[in-house]
């Protein structure tokens, strides 16, 4: 698709349906904004998406309910990770120009330092519009360029996924070479936690439910057999991961179920080591006990995607190490549904893309 938009063309947009369900996601048009003096317009090319935005279109996510709207009382545009070409810029930009290629950053008000709920009050396809629509005026803050190997359909594939795995990694969990990392699941974020564990020089150890994925995991990322754990094999994979680290626990885990894995994840983790929580795919009914936090002086943080100075910091690293994400199916614009739906199913191994 290749979109041509000037302030006050029509522009074709995905929104929420009335009723919170993928199959009544609604393909419309808009009208396109005026563009600022410090903003930027860009033609998506690529959008990827993420467990969070299933969550929003079926109105799961926090407390978005039937017909959830932006601010300005329009049906909500979902989805948070999108790439394209900078088609138009203000008269002061200064970071951008014309024909760039360019990502979104998912909370366009996190800059730098430390998070708080006002930026979280900007983070794209929740609390404001997102990018399944034909293009998008951004602040010139709220970009960063793209790795120059990258195409636009893997580029789509950082701003969520890949940011919140390196900031729980690296940025936050300091991950070096020679330590074992423990991640749950093939989806985006655990193949990029895979990708840049190993980049790192760290051990890795990998649970899923399915053998062919754990295949592929030895097989493209070297992930060694004995460290790719069936959990339907190993209900009990906690303690297999302590048994593969004589009973010493990793350093750190990636946690993408929540309260359903939680307890297993404290089990299997060193003690001082560190967990970045991440996740809630899980059953989520149960207890957790938090003693055992306690007793081994585990490090629980919170991990909520990241800031542009993560973003560009993993960008340099990805460039360095020319790092290609891993893109698993890629859908036609006009089939959005039938991407939400694939995604639902979670038959995918890395991430789920639509094309512009």
């Amino acid at each position: 698709m290749t979109t041509s938009v000037k302030s006050g063309s029509k522009i074709k947009v995905v929104e929420l349906g009335k009723e919170p369900r993928i199959d009544r996601l609604n393909t419309t048009q808009r009208e396109s904004g005026a563009l600022g003096r410090h903003q930027v317009r860009v033609a998506i090319k690529a959008v990827s998406l993420n467990f969070r935005d299933l969550l929003v279109v079926k109105g799961l996510y926090a407390k978005l309910h039937d017909g959830a709207t932006t601010p300005g009382g329009t049906p909500l545009i979902p989805c948070s990770d999108g790439a394209g070409e900078v088609i138009e810029i203000g008269a002061e930009v200064s970071n951008f120009k014309i024909g760039d290629r360019v990502a979104g950053i998912f909370m366009q008000g996190w800059i730098g330092g430390e998070i708080n709920a006002q930026i979280g009050n900007t983070a794209l396809g929740g609390a404001i519009d997102g990018v399944l629509q034909e293009s998008v005026i951004f602040e010139q803050d709220g970009l960063v360029h793209l790795p120059e190997h990258l195409s636009y359909e893997e580029g789509a594939t950082l701003p969520c996924a890949a940011v919140t795995a390196w900031n729980g990694m690296i940025h936050t969990g300091k991950i070096k070479a020679g330590d074992t990392v423990l991640t749950l699941g093939t989806g985006g974020v655990s193949i990029f936690a895979v990708q840049f564990a190993k980049m790192m020089g760290a051990r890795v150890i990998v649970t899923s439910s399915s053998n062919e994925k754990l295949a592929r995991l030895q097989k493209e990322f070297g992930v060694d057999k004995e460290d790719c754990i069936n959990y339907k094999d190993h209900p009990d994979w906690d303690k297999k991961v302590l048994a593969l680290t004589g009973k010493r626990g990793v350093d750190h885990v990636v946690e993408l179920g929540g309260a359903g894995t939680l307890p297993k994840s404290v089990n299997a983790t060193r003690v001082g080591g560190a967990i970045s929580v991440i996740g809630v795919l899980a059953n989520n009914q149960g207890d957790f006990n938090p003693i055992n936090v306690l007793m081994k002086t585990i490090r629980l943080q919170g991990i909520y995607v990241g800031s542009r100075e993560m973003f560009e910091d993993m960008n340099r690293a990805i460039a360095q190490h020319k790092m290609k994400p891993v893109v698993d199916k890629v859908f036609k614009f006009e089939d959005a549904i039938k991407a939400f739906q694939y995604m639902e199913s979670q038959a995918h191994f890395g991430k789920v893309v639509i094309k512009l």
